[in-house]
């Protein structure tokens, strides 16, 4: 049962960060359940894979609600999404397959490695109205989907962060970038989740109650405890400076990539 409230707990912590941040929780899920997965003495081999899977299998859920919400303001740019969509499964089932190949100490450094720069990102660099012009091609956008996919797949996320730029750079606003990201977060997650679960059902030292890489209990506590939770953080977010946020989330995702980064080349 403790090993279910720990899924709640994580759960609400993510759902408010990314209500807070206006980022997924994908980033603050994975780092979480490595933790908890090794402190219940789960294989390492498998701990930071099933972390991921995971991960992605909740954000299915969030990305639901984030899009529905984007798009009643008219937030979400459907042409863009299709011309994008499919590089989307195309790249998040090949990230699955690249992260199979991959040990799970490598992986989770790589995915420590990702935080950090995510961190950097928050912390340095702002995501500014580009100037109006006219939309990238769909060979372009179809390609970026692709990156974007295989990229948010290896490590866990829903890929807001790689998105949103893109999607300002290739000539939306911030406010239909943000939206329309929201919703390629949904075919990254469905993807990425099956090809977790999918390249995960043949390993032999996995836990209970799992499919694959996809715990299924962690998935539903999760998925339930950050859907609630990130409204709270959503209205704590109308109450709080943007820019001290900004910075408290890219301090939190250094803490979170470190621990990630030197657990994986065996520092700590």
């Amino acid at each position: 049962m403790l090993l279910y409230v720990w899924f709640v707990i994580a759960g609400a912590f993510a759902g408010v960060c990314a209500g807070l941040f206006g980022v997924g929780g994908g980033m603050v899920i994975v780092p979480v359940l490595v933790w908890i997965f090794t402190s219940y003495q789960f294989s390492p081999e498998v701990v930071t894979h099933l972390a991921v899977g995971t991960s992605l299998a909740t954000i299915v859920v969030t990305s639901i609600s984030s899009l529905t919400a984007h798009n009643k303001r008219g937030g979400v740019c459907w042409d863009i999404w299709r011309n994008m969509a499919l590089g989307l499964v195309i790249g998040s089932l090949v990230g699955a397959g690249v992260a199979d190949a991959i040990d799970g100490d490598s992986l989770q450094a790589i995915i420590g490695v990702g935080a950090l720069l995510i961190a950097l990102k928050m912390l340095f660099f702002s995501n500014k109205e580009q100037p109006k012009k006219p939309l990238t091609p769909p060979s372009v956008q179809f390609g970026a989907g692709t990156g974007i996919g295989l990229a948010s797949s290896i490590f866990g996320i829903g890929g807001g962060s790689l998105t949103v730029p893109f999607l300002n750079w290739a000539g939306l606003s911030m406010k239909q970038s943000v939206g329309t990201a929201a919703a390629c977060g949904l075919p990254i997650a469905l993807a990425g989740a099956a090809g977790f679960a999918w390249f995960g059902k043949d390993m032999t030292n996995l836990p209970e109650g799992t499919i694959g890489f996809v715990h299924i209990s962690g998935f539903f506590c999760i998925s339930v405890a950050s859907f609630i939770t990130a409204k709270i953080g959503a209205k704590l977010a109308h109450q709080l400076p943007a820019l001290m946020l900004k910075r408290a989330f890219g301090i939190l995702l250094v803490f979170a990539g470190s621990q990630l980064l030197l657990s994986g080349i065996g520092v700590i």
